[in-house]
């Protein structure tokens, strides 16, 4: 295959923010002004004061540790027992002796207290603990030394930073502190080791809570960042747990149609995804799973709403997606089956004769039209090497 055909080496080469727009997966991002960030988390922990002042339920769950000391003074005697320990565990995580304990404690409880992402946000010294102890593990990564102590405790960490990615009132604060760039040191690792394995799913989860809620302040930050060959390098090689996730956060950003446009705007973005998903149903040919199939048909069936892609679909949908192959596994999922006949119907529209003027694909492949034999080959090829290959992690 000519070297040229294959997706410029600088677009996977570089896991930091970058506000340059000629890498072609990242995007410019305007600066978020200190004083406009620093009056929204103002107003935001006011708020949040002002419910717990109001709500004898909110006192009980969501008091930061900022104003535990003010307890008497503010009315709120009557916290549960169990809260008052929350709130002794919230402030244990600024003491290195005692947060592992409490990182403990407070991941088995995020889904007990509502308010547990606002406190964790807006108590003092609390966010800056869960960053020390995600930047603590890097140099365990490369080489590869991490042990499953350390991946638990991280972990827990990162256990918590999903709980303010995921609440309405912290998720743009946790974007525009970039927080999600942390996680990408340990989504570039490549070892099979149950604690890597473990981190990298880990991590998946707190992405995966950002794009859940499909919002397009979300897609947009991620498109600026190196999310998407990230995530198609583990939808490769990772667990079957973890290939669901991060197809799981790419379908998500197809769906939005920012993310649709990204993808589908250069030959090289397309000619990644489409061929992570190809080889991916390969793979399901061998182990059929219902779970990553749907995503996979989805993912297709979204490419297929850009003209461009879905002339190029024509060419080189798999052939198990248009035969019989996956009948059995889809059997009883209706919901899937209707997608892939939608998808099929989709590509079946003004089919074009080989001797057609294939000018939707010109306008993706830029000037170079001879990429639509080689793409119509697709399902036969691995992903590209430049795309699993990225930079490691430097010690």
């Amino acid at each position: 295959m000519n070297a040229s055909m294959l997706p410029n080496p600088q677009l996977y080469g570089h896991h930091g923010y970058n506000a340059n727009p000629d890498q072609s997966w990242m995007h410019s991002q305007p600066g978020h002004q200190h004083q406009v960030q620093q009056a929204t988390i103002s107003a935001a922990q006011q708020q949040h004061y002002n419910r717990l002042a109001n709500s004898h339920n909110s006192a009980a769950t969501g008091m930061p540790v900022s104003a535990a000391a003010h307890v008497q003074d503010s009315g709120l005697e009557n916290v549960s027992e169990d809260n008052r320990r929350t709130l002794g565990y919230i402030a244990d995580l600024l003491n290195e002796n005692t947060r592992e304990a409490a990182l403990l404690e407070l991941s088995k409880k995020r889904e007990q207290v509502p308010e547990l992402a606002l406190i964790l946000w807006h108590s003092f010294g609390v966010m800056t603990s869960l960053m020390q102890e995600i930047i603590s593990v890097y140099g365990l990564l490369n080489p590869s030394q991490l042990t499953a102590a350390a991946s638990n405790r991280v972990c827990n960490a990162l256990a918590l930073l999903q709980c303010v990615a995921s609440h309405n009132e912290t998720r743009t604060l946790f974007l525009n502190a970039h927080i999600p760039l942390f996680l990408y040191p340990f989504l570039n690792t490549t070892s099979k080791s149950r604690p890597f394995e473990y981190l990298r799913l880990t991590s998946l989860g707190v992405i995966g809570a950002l794009v859940k809620n499909d919002s397009t302040e979300v897609i947009n930050f991620l498109l600026t960042t190196e999310i998407i060959p990230l995530c198609l390098r583990i939808m490769e090689t990772g667990s079957e747990l973890s290939k669901t996730v991060a197809i799981f956060i790419v379908q998500k950003i197809l769906l939005d149609d920012s993310g649709l446009n990204y993808i589908c705007a250069t030959y090289e973005r397309f000619y990644a995804v489409g061929t992570v998903l190809s080889n991916m149903v390969a793979q399901l040919v061998e182990q059929q799973t219902a779970r990553l199939l749907k995503h996979v048909v989805r993912c297709f069936l979204r490419l297929s709403d850009n003209a461009r892609a879905r002339e190029a679909l024509r060419q080189c949908l798999p052939e198990p997606l248009r035969d019989a192959t996956f009948s059995s596994v889809l059997r009883d999922d209706a919901a899937t089956k209707r997608c892939l006949a939608q998808l099929l119907i989709n590509l079946s529209d003004n089919v074009m004769d080989s001797g057609g003027n294939h000018q939707g694909i010109s306008i993706l492949a830029g000037s170079d039209t001879e990429w639509v034999p080689q793409f119509s080959t697709l399902r036969y090829y691995t992903v590209p090497a430049r795309i699993t290959q990225l930079a490691t992690l430097s010690s």
